[in-house]
Order: structure tokens, then sequence, then C-alpha cells
């Protein structure tokens, strides 16, 4: 049975008026890790919550679900590069790999990685899964915030 996650947070929005005090909360709560990992429903709101988390960031592009070309990249205020991946529609790990995905991850910029079950076994051994739930309202979203040492699967969690 797998130990729990080293560090957890849950933060509640009620509408989307509440996502730019979510994303502060979550980089505050990453601290130096660079692999976010999003999980959640389709329109549970994964792309949404990056955009927030990329205004923070003080991305000044459009920021938009890479759902075709797989990555986006962006740059912060900070001239920190980001980079957005969605793997809703790859086949399998390999065309992950076509991209690239294994230098993106070591790259030491930020990763925000949609979809991550899809390329499970390319994953670094560390970084924070966020998973996305609707509540009760609408708009209303829980965000659970976990650090993780190992798969996305729970096998391997610190």
């Amino acid at each position: 049975m797998p130990e729990p996650a080293a560090r957890q947070k849950t933060i509640n929005i009620l509408t989307k008026a509440d996502l730019p005090r979510a994303a502060a909360e979550l980089l505050s709560f990453i601290g130096q890790k660079k692999i976010i990992l999003f999980e959640g429903d389709m329109a549970a709101g994964k792309t949404t919550f990056i955009k927030a988390i990329c205004a923070q960031k003080g991305v000044r592009e459009p920021v938009s679900s890479p759902t075709f070309s797989l990555v986006n990249e962006y740059e912060a205020a900070d001239g920190e590069l980001i980079y957005h991946f969605d793997f809703y529609r790859i086949e399998n790990e390999a065309e992950a790999l076509d991209i690239g995905a294994l230098e993106y991850f070591s790259s030491g910029h930020l990763c925000l990685i949609e979809w991550p079950s899809k390329v499970t076994d390319l994953l670094p051994q560390e970084g924070i899964e966020v998973t996305i739930a609707t509540g009760e309202a609408e708009e209303a979203r829980i965000i659970s915030l976990s650090v993780y040492d190992g798969g996305i699967d729970g096998e391997d969690r610190v």
C-alpha cells in the first residue's frame, strides 16, 4: 500500500473569479518543483486553471490548449519559459517522445501537463499532481494538490 503524499493541499473555488487566488496558492505550494500534472474530467477546468497560473506568472501572450500541437511555449514576465502540454489526443507515448517530451521535462523550466496519464512512463520522478473536480455550484471546483515522487498511479508516491 503506497504511503500518502508528503504534502497535500485542497483549494476550493466558488467561481472563476477565485482562479487568480487559487493560481497564486498553487505557485506558492509548488516551491521549486517544475513538473505539474493536471488531471480531471473533460471540461473540469484544467486549461482554464493553467491560464490563471500563466497570468500569475506574467505571461502576456494568449494561453490556449495545445490539443493538436501537443505543446505550447509561453514566456513569463521574468523571462522564464513555460511549457504547456495536452496529451489527450495522443495514441501512445512514442508521439510524446517524437516532440521531445523528455527534453522539455528535463529542461528545468515549468511544465504544465494536461492528461499526464497518457505518458506515465515518461514523467520525471517528482513534481506536483493537480486534480480538478467539479463542485456543487456550476463554476465551483475542488483543486487537490499533492507532491508526488514517482508515477502518477500512486505506486511510488512519497
